[in-house]
């Protein structure tokens, strides 16, 4: 996988409703990346839930950077430890999850998860 950071191509904007804690949750069906072993294309669903503190992040921007993996050689826990990374780094949000379903490939599927809640955050409302 590239090492170096795609997510000069994400985008955010200002939470508008940032005195509330509300979760925005984003599925992203048609994510590939290359297998590195291979050369042959791997298949993912993606799944983003966070709570926002200051930042959202931009749905197009988002779209434009998860397709920025389609050519690159990448295990499953790689990228997607790299893609929650990126998320990170440009959202600090409350809470965020993100998650990897890898379609099979050779009788296994792989699912990867990342969590991240921010220790000083108190939830408003019952949110996970």
């Amino acid at each position: 996988m590239n090492q170096n950071s795609n997510n000069n191509l994400l985008e955010t904007f200002d939470n508008p409703n940032i005195e509330n804690d509300f979760i925005i949750k984003i599925k992203i069906p048609e994510f590939t990346c290359l297998c590195p072993m291979t050369g042959q294309p791997d298949f993912a669903k993606m799944y983003l839930e966070y709570v926002p503190e200051k930042h959202c992040v931009e749905l197009k921007s988002l779209k434009i950077y998860m397709a920025s993996y389609r050519d690159e050689g990448a295990f499953h826990e790689a990228v997607t430890g790299k893609i929650y990374g990126d998320l990170m780094q440009i959202l600090s949000p409350r809470y965020l999850q993100f998650k990897s379903k890898f379609n099979v490939r050779g009788g296994i599927y792989t699912d990867v998860e990342f969590i991240h809640r921010n220790p000083e955050w108190k939830p408003t409302n019952k949110i996970k």
